[in-house]
């Protein structure tokens, strides 16, 4: 079979409710690798976030974190690292409107640090970390963030993003995160998955009709239709399995893209 470049996103795809990856995915993801197929991480997340899955499933590929805005081969200098930004008085706009937007919290994020409006009732398993403490306070916001995360209640995200989208639209997207909380993540304006992996299967020399893609949710959409076979979750919005090639027999919690893959592949 042709060498693909598969993309998993984490959250609701790759990871099952407790975000924990199985020993089942585990395996059907290295049986994959040793058939000579490439697996990389697309996500959302900041690579903290991500960095334990990589190494669980001990890969060597470069990989997309922040929907995009940073495309990356980890822990080593790779000639097509990409990296964009948003202007940090955004950062500062939108925290003036908290209130306003019914916003819970408001960080921003950049590749090794984070920084957040406040720290009592900010869970610190959002970033990573065990504690949030005052070098992690807004104010000491020096650079343009990679991206900013806004935490919402699920009946506000969709005004919320409306708002941000019209106040800022020349300038950023807002992608919402899978999983239970409704959280936003705002992007660099025009940054998305499909970008970052296409930067990854050029570094590869793999077509694009070679690149397989999974995911679940709306920031998984550009993604699903740029890939060769994109493949939404059975637990996925009815938006991306609009879009996709086929969607996984079951949901992310029952090993659906190990599932799903076996049998693709063959393996």
């Amino acid at each position: 079979m042709t060498k693909k470049l598969i993309a998993i996103d984490l959250d609701g795809t790759t990871l099952n409710i407790d975000s924990l990856i199985t020993k089942r995915t585990q395996d059907v993801l290295q049986k994959a690798r040793k058939a000579g197929h490439i697996v990389s991480i697309a996500t959302g997340r900041p690579y903290r976030m991500s960095e334990q899955f990589y190494r669980q499933l001990q890969l060597d590929s470069p990989m997309v974190n922040f929907n995009g805005a940073l495309v990356h081969l980890p822990e080593q200098n790779w000639p097509y690292e990409s990296e964009h930004s948003i202007d940090r008085d955004i950062a500062f706009s939108i925290l003036e409107k908290k209130k306003e937007l019914n916003l819970d919290f408001v960080a921003a994020e950049n590749r090794e640090s984070f920084y957040v409006d406040q720290i009592e009732g900010v869970e610190p398993r959002f970033f990573a970390t065990e504690q949030i403490t005052e070098q992690h306070l807004f104010k000491h916001l020096r650079t343009n963030p990679t991206s900013l995360l806004l935490k919402t209640q699920h009946e506000f995200a969709a005004d919320v993003s409306k708002e941000l989208m019209h106040q800022f639209d020349d300038e950023i997207d807002v992608r919402t995160w899978g999983g239970p909380n409704a959280i936003l993540e705002v992007v660099p304006k025009g940054v998305q998955k499909a970008m970052g992996v296409d930067i990854i299967a050029n570094s590869l020399n793999i077509r694009q009709q070679d690149v397989i893609a999974f995911g679940d949710e709306h920031n998984d959409l550009e993604l699903l239709e740029y890939a060769g076979w994109g493949v939404a979750m059975k637990n996925g919005t009815d938006q991306l399995k609009a879009v996709a090639n086929d969607q996984t027999r079951k949901t992310n919690q029952e090993d659906g893209l190990a599932d799903y893959l076996e049998r693709y592949l063959s393996l």
